[in-house]
């Protein structure tokens, strides 16, 4: 019997046994208990950085080096592709820099890793390998015809290694069809205008990709010194175990609880506004506080949070919870969170090469020096700022998620209000929710619009001369993305941008 008296369904009561067993108690201790393995594992090499694979990955660590965004749908079984949209390259070059790197993420599938750490980043890392291989095999011979030497600090050469390095358990029928496509990817990176000198330059070894799960058996007194190996690893730090009976009900001296493989992932549907960087600040009194107390817990500690954003004028939306009991989709407030950097503020800001253009979460929008001024896209307002005066515009935009029109309708005046602007010389910030799509997205039509392929203001003349295409927006994004590392745009947002820079033209390209 349920509540009201009324006889269960099986139905009904499966539905209720599953919201028992996927509470936020047993999400939050399953991923606390997980951080502990990645702490683990970060441990035996301490020299190499800590990333996040936003956006499932960010929880299960309180600090990270830095983030990196790959997709597990461009790693999907007979659907492989590399992203030109989502190139990472700030990853590679860290990389080089510390002689390689950790990326944490997880899954819920049943799976030890995820697709994204399966495929996608083992495609990724031998489509740069052969992109720095042939740059540096050009290099060389274009010195030689010259009877020079080659300027390039790099040792790739015929003996770099550029095979693909995928795990035991891929299909060697799947791997044969994704080595068919790797060149064909390459040519994409190389005609995306992609700095791969920079890569070449920093990366002394090729990238290769290693596996690491809670079933991985590491001997503690034979842990191999990362500068031994002749390559750069990229460590894939799948944080959760995998799901099994025996493991699944776990019981502490004070809490009985079900663990949750691949907890973090969909925050949006058990989080309840709280955010990773919130989480590890009180991470100890949340799981302190048990199953029965964790929900009002986490809600004084969202509220509490909300109302300091507030009285510093930063933004802080109401948190709308969705009603259990509620059918259909979710209300659009339901998902207003942000995602926070790991030392729990929003992202920063990030300054586009010589453009004057600037772009950022709208948390930082009212302290950024040498910003003369600012075009808001979220759809709260900047503090301290006075709406639609000449030196601040708020342009209310949604997600193309919510409103398929949002940003294609107000591009026109967001160009016009930075064109006005950088013609004078003033420095322009533009910012959204997060940083991170929408004001990357204006950002790109900017840019795209009102400078040349240098990064240099010329006022939309080669706009003018040369109009848009498929490869050009391809090309800009990946300038802009060298500088906003962050930045995480949406195919639906950038299809937006593309219809509006092609002056009404179909839209069809696929910016996956």
């Amino acid at each position: 019997m349920d509540t009201d008296g009324r006889a269960l369904s099986i139905y009904r009561a499966a539905r209720t046994i599953k919201r028992k067993d996927n509470s936020l108690y047993n999400a939050l201790r399953s991923i606390y208990e997980d951080s502990i393995f990645v702490g683990e594992i970060s441990q035996l090499w301490p020299e190499l950085p800590l990333l996040a694979n936003l956006r499932c990955g960010l929880w299960y660590s309180r600090g990270f080096a830095a983030t990196c965004y790959f997709k597990s749908t461009d790693g999907h079984t007979n659907n492989c592709s590399f992203s030109t949209a989502r190139l990472n390259l700030h990853v590679a070059a860290l990389a080089g820099q510390k002689g390689g790197c950790m990326i944490v993420d997880s899954t819920r599938k049943g799976k030890r890793f995820p697709d994204s750490m399966s495929k996608t980043i083992p495609i990724w890392t031998c489509v740069l390998n052969r992109a720095i291989r042939n740059y540096v095999c050009r290099v060389q011979r274009e010195a030689e015809e010259k009877g020079e030497t080659a300027d390039v600090e790099c040792t790739a050469s015929l003996d770099w290694d550029c095979s693909l390095h995928l795990p035991l358990w891929v299909p060697g029928t799947e791997k044969a069809a994704i080595e068919e496509r790797i060149d064909e990817w390459v040519e994409q990176l190389e005609a995306s205008g992609a700095d791969i000198a920079s890569l070449a330059s920093c990366l002394k070894k090729p990238l290769r990709p290693l596996w690491v799960s809670q079933k991985t058996v590491i001997w503690l007194n034979e842990v191999p010194d990362h500068d031994s190996w002749d390559f750069t690893a990229v460590m894939l730090v799948s944080a959760s175990a995998q799901n099994g009976v025996f493991q699944q009900h776990r019981t502490t001296s004070e809490f009985s609880w079900n663990y949750i493989p691949g907890a973090g992932d969909d925050e949006e549907s058990w989080a309840r506004g709280l955010s990773p960087g919130l989480f590890w600040n009180h991470a100890y009194d949340i799981i302190g506080s048990g199953p029965e107390m964790c929900n009002q817990k986490v809600a004084e500690i969202v509220e509490k949070d909300r109302v300091y954003r507030a009285q510093r004028g930063q933004d802080a939306p109401q948190i709308c919870l969705k009603n259990p009991k509620a059918s259909g989709d979710t209300d659009r407030c339901s998902s207003c969170t942000s995602i926070d950097s790991p030392g729990g503020d929003s992202m920063a800001v990030f300054r586009i090469g010589f453009t004057n253009v600037a772009v950022g979460s709208i948390q930082h929008a009212a302290s950024v020096p040498d910003v003369d001024c600012i075009l808001n896209c979220d759809e709260a307002h900047v503090h301290g700022r006075v709406a639609n005066t000449e030196d601040y515009l708020h342009l209310p935009m949604v997600s193309s998620k919510w409103d398929r029109f949002s940003l294609s309708s107000n591009l026109p005046a967001a160009v016009n209000f930075a064109k006005a602007h950088l013609n004078k010389g003033r420095s322009l910030l533009v910012c959204c929710q997060n940083g991170e799509d929408i004001s990357v997205c204006v950002c790109l039509a900017i840019v795209t619009s009102l400078f040349d392929e240098e990064g240099y203001f010329d006022d939309g003349r080669l706009f003018a001369q040369k109009g848009i295409t498929k490869w050009e927006m391809r090309r800009r994004l990946v300038f802009l993305c060298k500088f906003a590392v962050t930045a995480r745009p949406s195919r639906g947002n950038l299809k937006q941008v593309y219809g509006f820079l092609s002056q009404g033209r179909a839209a069809s390209s696929d910016f996956d």
